[in-house]
């Protein structure tokens, strides 16, 4: 019977853990195309859709909004029917919207395409469960961080690519109108071939595939079930909700600035639709290396001071990354914002490993309902944060100036994380 893999060979897809590896991580990053490709088009949308900064707040809150039930109930499925059938069903249905959403011609039509392609985030769940089901525990963990940063990587490509491609339709002879309609077909499109893909060379785990397993063991499960009452548990750990509040402040940071930075250069340094997604993509591009540095560093400090390592590196990240979005709306040139911004993305790519780096530690027992919980809280703190910049009495530079201020007094609360002195860093896994 086939086990876990005990390393990352990269250079290799002749195994099924690393076939599943490489396929994951290509699929999320293409999952932020659909999720995140019409971001970098909306100052075209809100001119023509005539849109007010409410309404554009509005369907900040709408793609996001709907990702945390999405992803409560993709969990749950991956265990019913396995990674391999869910990525496939979430890539295909995620697909029909992405495709369409160029029909919409008022503001209430793109507010429902908007809310329905949001379903496209629960995709991180399944690249989660997937790698963890593939990969022996002393490697998992720089399994899941790559992959999720090379996928996340996807929400900066996308600011770069998806303005390029409208241009290349204007380029054709289409309309502004046409142009951004139809370059949406393309990331829709690209979703369903990726949808294929899963299918096709990609099996639920490595002894096989669920549906085909339990017709022998009707008991069989991927990932061992959690104990009974580990919802429950979680829910009753404080350290659970500064976790919560801790990544709703970086992840929930980063989904915001992938939805408006490019209104952000567009309205302040006035640049055109394609400068403007060059340097928004900058910012997602972090993920290449930040969010694993994140991981390593609190590795490194966890060798010598334990957890306090470990919490202290994720409070001084969100503190860093509240002060950096302070200092971003400050500068009036662009050279120095794109500075800025780069700075605060480093700090909140690196909060997000910091963040999981902990996650294993806080309940061993319910560690699935753990992960769920923290994980929401990224979606909630981007609704939370597009709520703000939805205010219509306030610029954008004025709701992120705020955000920044809310975040760094968040990060406090990191310094009172607990952990019990017996509890000691896992083997230090290595990257083959």
């Amino acid at each position: 019977m086939m086990q876990k893999a005990e390393k990352i060979n990269l250079f290799s897809a002749n195994t099924i853990q690393m076939r599943v590896f490489h396929i994951t991580w290509l699929t999320f990053f293409l999952c932020f195309f659909g999720w995140f490709g019409i971001a970098p088009l909306m100052p075209v949308v809100r001119d023509e859709l005539h849109l007010t900064k409410g309404q554009i707040g509005n369907i900040m809150i709408s793609s996001v909004a709907i990702t945390i039930f999405a992803r409560l109930l993709i969990g749950w499925l991956c265990d019913k029917i396995g990674p391999r059938l869910c990525y496939t069903i979430v890539l295909a249905i995620g697909s029909i919207p992405v495709m369409i959403i160029g029909l919409s011609h008022s503001y209430e039509s793109f507010l429902l395409f908007r809310l329905a392609i949001g379903v496209i985030g629960a995709s991180f769940v399944i690249t989660q469960y997937h790698t963890s089901v593939m990969f022996a525990p002393k490697i998992v963990g720089t399994a899941n961080a790559t992959v999720a940063g090379w996928g996340n990587l996807g929400g900066g490509v996308t600011q770069m690519v998806m303005p390029l491609i409208f241009a290349g339709f204007i380029g054709l002879g289409y309309t502004q109108s046409e142009s951004w309609r139809i370059a949406m077909v393309i990331p829709g499109f690209a979703l369903l071939i990726m949808a294929f893909v899963y299918y096709k060379y990609t099996k639920d785990c490595p002894q096989g595939n669920v549906l085909e397993l339990r017709k022998t063991d009707p008991e069989f499960r991927a990932k061992a079930a959690d104990v009974e009452g580990s919802f429950k548990l979680a829910l009753k750990d404080y350290r659970v909700w500064i976790l919560f509040l801790a990544y709703g402040c970086s992840f929930g940071m980063e989904i915001t600035m992938d939805n408006v930075a490019a209104l952000y250069f567009v309205d302040n340094f006035k640049l055109d639709l394609q400068t403007a997604g060059i340097f928004a993509g900058l910012f997602a591009c972090m993920n290449l290396f930040a969010r694993a540095l994140g991981g390593i560093v609190s590795d490194k400090l966890s060798g010598i001071y334990g957890m306090r390592g470990r919490t202290t590196v994720l409070a001084l990240c969100i503190l860093l990354e509240g002060f950096g979005i302070m200092l971003f709306t400050q500068m009036q040139t662009l050279s120095w914002a794109v500075v800025a911004m780069i700075g605060f993305a480093l700090f909140i790519k690196m909060a997000n490993g910091a963040t999981y780096s902990i996650v294993p530690f806080v309940n061993t027992k319910a560690l699935g309902s753990v992960a769920g919980i923290v994980g929401a809280g990224g979606n909630l703190g981007a609704v939370f944060f597009a709520y703000l910049l939805k205010n219509e009495n306030a610029s954008y530079q004025e709701s992120l100036y705020l955000i920044g201020t809310v975040i760094a007094i968040i990060s406090l609360s990191c310094l009172f994380l607990n952990f019990e002195k017996k509890q000691v860093v896992e083997k230090k896994t290595v990257l083959a």
